[in-house]
């Protein structure tokens, strides 16, 4: 009787230390609860970090290749790219979606002298364009210009655009902007690219005045017929 009595409240105790079923449940479910609040931040936190880090990238390109584009267009020089049914030189062609001139290339790119390039839109095969530059040797001994790899993407995810052309004709009558530049034996005096981009990343409408590299061997003072030259000063 004693030692019963005795064991009773030593019992008691223990029953009275642990936990029941559905208090390590509950426990167990709260826990779950505080996880998946806490991955959710930290999933959201990692989606912020990935779509900001998209749009910089997104806003990098766009402006790299604005830079290159103004950079170039603005040394496209007065050299020969082909000859038309006459015979006559061509120097710069240019449609709503391609444009070929020669120019330089920046920095080390350039070792290989002026090349041709090949600007165009073409189709991406996802219901959009992209921007692809294709460059090329131009032989001196007057052979097809040759290829330099694979086109280079400028830019992707291009809803539409288009070029369009102003200059002067051969009357030195200023031209109305146009998709199309005909005369080839005259360079326009300035080039336009409009881009509509996906995902509401704009496009500032590009206009870039072409200067005639003023060393160029072609008509007066290197200048194209109808050419206007460039005055780096002022009045």
């Amino acid at each position: 009787m004693l030692g019963s009595a005795k064991a009773s409240p030593r019992g008691k105790a223990n029953r009275a230390a642990g936990f029941t079923l559905l208090e390590v449940l509950g426990a167990l479910a709260l826990l779950a609860l505080l996880l998946v609040g806490v991955y959710g931040g930290v999933r959201s936190a990692i989606h912020g970090v990935r779509s900001g880090s998209a749009a910089i990238a997104r806003v990098d390109q766009i402006g790299s290749a604005q830079r290159f584009l103004r950079g170039e267009l603005a040394q496209v020089l007065a050299q020969p790219i082909a000859r038309d049914d006459n015979g006559r030189p061509v120097y710069f062609a240019g449609s709503a979606h391609e444009m070929r001139y020669v120019a330089p290339l920046p920095g080390y790119l350039g070792k290989l002298g002026p090349q041709l390039q090949v600007l165009k839109l073409v189709d991406d095969g996802k219901g959009g364009q992209r921007l692809e530059l294709q460059l090329a040797l131009l032989p001196p001994d007057g052979q097809p210009p040759k290829p330099l790899g694979d086109p280079q993407v400028l830019l992707d995810h291009i809803k539409g655009g288009s070029f369009d052309y102003r200059g002067r004709d051969a009357q030195n009558r200023v031209l109305p902007w146009s998709e199309d530049w005909p005369d080839g034996s005259r360079l326009p005096q300035l080039v336009r690219i409009r881009l509509q981009t996906e995902g509401g990343y704009a496009w500032p409408e590009l206009d870039v005045p072409l200067r005639v590299d003023a060393s160029a061997v072609v008509g007066r003072a290197g200048l194209l017929p109808g050419s206007m030259p460039f005055n780096g000063g002022g009045r």
